[in-house]
């Protein structure tokens, strides 16, 4: 019998806890799986008092007053509080007041490297206390990014900690600690060798967290195998591209997959009706509530593409900007749901008043949150023409409500989606490689293409809703990875 690993989980969010993105999905359903799998998994997250309600997930004092030292002339107060994800999955809370009470944003405080330190050093200080022996402690993205690197200094004599080896889980590397990393000047980097500076030295702040997990952490990894070679190139390495190139032995990819307990759309309650790849015409109700519902012209014919990502340039919008008269000249409905940039939200509100009955544009985060399977659902394409994309959660969960994406090869993207061939019946979606307003607009052209041959796109429908982007397979291969660095 394979021995049962002790594994820590710590992340700045965690759903349903604390959401913005995709991490917040992945730091819920990874662990989970893993306990599922018979393991021993807690999770360790900030307790952001404006957003987190104590009373509703019943969370319970477990540590109150712990005085945590942070160098030898800095301490601060901490408490500790406890709840769970599942039976024996434990989450634990770590509040202080002056660094993750005072605004409901989880993220954007102008000493973000200062909050995220506290809480690093409070998540190695609570393993202590818990005397909670871990093998693995998988450390989720820059927020963490000085676990790592504690645990070979300030750490390296902790009796609870010794045998402990890190996971370094890369999100996205575009966001490396607090702040923008191309806005530092060359001469004041972070070449993370160094002491770390005290709270209050500003120096604290050009700390580059995820350059220090990866020269640090026993093992590093990304949410796609495609991403693990990109990043490794000058073009997606964001300034790291060398150290990942120097550590590739200690460097995998593993794709990220969906709850697919949370994410159902036989059970989802909130769907207007319920439906299978068995008997879609429950997903053709979703689509006239969702039409009924944001104001458009209700008609099975008239496809529906929606977009539920950040509004960034990351997520393709300065594509999408260029093909958006042509594309508002064809018979569809676009619904675009996500906050991000102003100057993109500011150009698609002009296309929605010029084309009320065409494009849908909610720039709101808690929108995107409480309509995201609902939107899904309805819609018979997403639409996902990232710059750059490390996995990609909405394409996945989209496909499990049987909503075909549209996507570029690149990253997660790459991975997950196979462009579809009409001749074969092979493929789960419609793909380009090439950063190309031309490009993006050809392969919309042939999605709304195939959308015509009804008995074809109920078949790739059927498909893209079989197909298993679960955790079950993901899970299995971070538990051989958790095994592989055990042996290290």
């Amino acid at each position: 019998m394979r021995k049962i690993l002790k594994i820590v989980h710590i992340a700045s969010e965690v759903a349903p806890f604390s959401k913005t993105g995709g991490l917040g999905d992945v730091a819920r359903s990874l662990p989970k799986s893993l306990s599922r799998l018979g393991h021993d998994v807690c999770l360790i997250t900030p307790l952001y008092t404006k957003s987190i309600n104590k009373t509703e997930y019943k969370l319970k004092l477990i540590f109150s007053n712990v005085k945590l030292r942070l160098n030898s002339d800095e301490t601060i107060i901490v408490n500790y509080w406890q709840g769970q994800l599942l039976e024996n999955l434990p989450v634990y809370f770590i509040e202080c007041g002056k660094y993750f009470s005072k605004h409901k944003a989880l993220y954007g405080a102008s000493n973000e490297n200062a909050r995220f330190l506290v809480f690093d050093v409070a998540a190695l200080k609570l393993l202590s206390l818990l005397k909670f022996e871990a093998d693995i402690i998988h450390c989720h993205d820059w927020h963490t990014g000085l676990i790592p690197y504690y645990l070979k200094h300030d750490f390296r004599y902790s009796k609870t900690l010794k045998n402990a080896k890190t996971v370094f889980t890369i999100h996205n590397l575009v966001f490396q600690f607090g702040h923008n990393w191309w806005e530092v000047p060359a001469a004041e980097k972070d070449y993370g060798r160094g002491p770390i500076p005290h709270l209050d030295d500003p120096r604290l702040e050009r700390i580059n967290f995820a350059k220090r997990a990866i020269l640090s952490a026993d093992i590093i990894n990304t949410v796609s195998e495609q991403y693990r070679s990109e990043i490794m190139t000058k073009k997606f390495g964001q300034d790291l591209h060398q150290i990942l190139r120097n550590r590739s032995d200690r460097l995998f990819g593993i794709v990220n997959g969906i709850d697919y307990y949370a994410y159902n759309p036989e059970k989802d309650q909130t769907l207007s009706n319920n439906f299978s790849w068995r008997n879609l015409s429950g997903k053709t109700e979703n689509k006239f509530h969702l039409q009924k519902f944001f104001g458009l012209p209700i008609g099975r014919n008239i496809p529906v593409i929606s977009m539920t990502s950040r509004i960034t340039f990351q997520k393709g919008f300065e594509l999408m900007l260029k093909i958006l008269p042509d594309l508002l000249n064809l018979e569809v409905q676009l619904i675009i749901i996500g906050t991000g940039d102003k100057k993109y939200i500011s150009e698609l509100r002009k296309f929605a008043r010029k084309f009320p009955k065409k494009l849908v544009v909610i720039p709101s985060h808690k929108a995107n949150q409480q309509y995201e399977t609902q939107v899904y659902a309805g819609s018979d394409l997403l639409l996902l023409p990232s710059n750059h994309e490390p996995c990609g959660i909405n394409q996945l969960i989209a496909m499990r409500y049987g909503c075909v994406p549209i996507v570029r090869e690149i990253g997660g993207l790459y991975d997950t989606v196979e462009d579809y061939n009409p001749a074969t019946g092979r493929g789960n979606g419609f793909t380009f490689k090439r950063e190309d307003p031309a490009d993006l607009f050809r392969a919309i052209i042939r999605a709304l293409e195939n959308y015509r041959n009804r008995s074809a796109w109920t078949k790739l429908v059927q498909r893209v809703m079989k197909q298993s982007n679960s955790w079950e397979i993901p899970a299995k291969k971070y538990i051989q990875l958790y095994r592989r660095v055990k042996h290290l």
